[in-house]
């Protein structure tokens, strides 16, 4: 099994805090890693599955002397899947509450109401900590350098799931299958969306426009429906960890672009998954689109994996000069420009460099991508 990054993290906020709260899409690996800290932890444990009916019934409302019996004498309690129930914010403080030396491992396929329910119910008691599929790095660690770089092609096609990554050869299907049956579950679940098919048509205008500047007002005018509307689906397809947004980055210079984002997947296997584009990167015309966010998603992952703290934007000007990433961290900024072909013609960031003199500039490129992701 292909270790997990934050594993480590995990067991050690156990021994700090009574509970952590494991967020991520559906299927990243979450039930498969809390299973295995679990066994590794040595202790009595149970888990509960709140995808099951009578999981549900037991965690609806239940009192201190019910889930006494429930737990029993087990020491670590897993309830996966917790956004399957409406407080379950109240059942995990009576289990805090009650029973001191219960740990508790809670994982969500969506941060909808499960993030503020436990936060509320756990201030001071719990850490939160989030699940990406793989990272190259994970990849890397688990095989060699070597063997990732010859497959990063099919990683910008395919993703890093991990189903996906564990089965070559049936990823297409495999792919369709997670976008059909899982993606949209928790956004129509816990959204209440009544038209299911206008998500369909945002999901593949947003596919369509990767690393290109987002207009709610476009996207309104294109797919028929209310600015209201699309703010609206993008705010739960971000919570529900399919897409993610950079902003602008500005300091109030008269020429930078303020209120601009654009919009990212995850996944770059599901982004194709959804536009039905499966194409070798060769025969592609979005391979610098693909590379952007392929990228910029792995940034996050290292950062989030090894517990760094930063802020990240793009950067354009009102005349177009611009930077696909920049990066802020305790004062210092980095700035990035992205090329999938290290050939390709770098321009001039001197605009950049002369409004922030303290900032350092890199060139991303597919022969020295390594350093910057793992």
């Amino acid at each position: 099994m292909i270790k997990r990054q934050i594993t480590d993290r995990i067991t050690e906020s156990l021994k700090k805090r009574n509970a952590v709260l494991l967020t991520g899409a559906r299927q990243v690996g979450k039930t498969t890693l809390v299973k295995s800290i679990a066994k590794v932890i040595n202790q009595d444990w149970d888990y509960w599955n709140c995808d099951e009916p009578d999981i549900r019934e037991n965690l609806n409302s239940p009192t201190s002397t019910f889930l006494k019996n429930l737990i029993g004498n087990k020491k670590l309690i897993v309830i996966d899947e917790a956004q399957r129930i409406p407080d379950i914010g109240i059942s995990v403080k009576l289990i805090t509450d009650n029973f001191k030396d219960v740990k508790l491992i809670i994982t969500g396929s969506s941060s909808i109401d499960l993030r503020n329910t436990v936060s509320e119910s756990l201030t001071g008691r719990k850490f939160e900590i989030y699940l990406f599929p793989f990272s190259y790095a994970e990849l890397v660690d688990d095989s060699s350098p070597l063997i990732q770089k010859r497959l990063l092609n099919s990683r910008l096609i395919y993703g890093m799931y991990p189903e996906i990554t564990n089965n070559p050869g049936d990823e297409e299907d495999m792919l369709l299958e997670i976008t059909s049956s899982y993606l949209y579950k928790d956004v129509l679940m816990l959204g209440e969306i009544r038209k299911p098919e206008l998500l369909d048509k945002l999901l593949q205008m947003l596919a369509l426009q990767l690393g290109s500047e987002v207009s709610v007002n476009e996207l309104s005018g294109n797919i028929g429906v209310s600015r209201e509307t699309i703010t609206k689906y993008i705010d739960l397809l971000e919570k529900s960890f399919v897409i993610f947004s950079l902003n602008s980055y500005s300091r109030n210079q008269r020429n930078e672009l303020k209120k601009s984002r654009k919009i990212y997947f995850y996944d770059l296997g599901i982004r194709n998954s959804i536009i039905k584009n499966f194409n070798p990167v060769e025969l592609r015309n979005d391979v610098g689109a693909l590379w952007e966010n392929f990228l910029i998603v792995e940034r996050m992952k290292l950062r989030n994996n090894r517990k760094i703290s930063s802020n990240q934007y793009f950067w354009r000007t009102v005349q177009n000069q611009e930077l696909d990433f920049i990066e802020t961290s305790r004062g210092n900024i980095s700035a990035y420009e992205f090329k999938w072909n290290p050939k390709s013609k770098v321009k001039s960031n001197s605009t950049f460099k002369n409004m922030y003199p303290e900032s350092k500039i890199g060139i991303i490129h597919r022969d020295n991508f390594e350093s910057f992701v793992c």
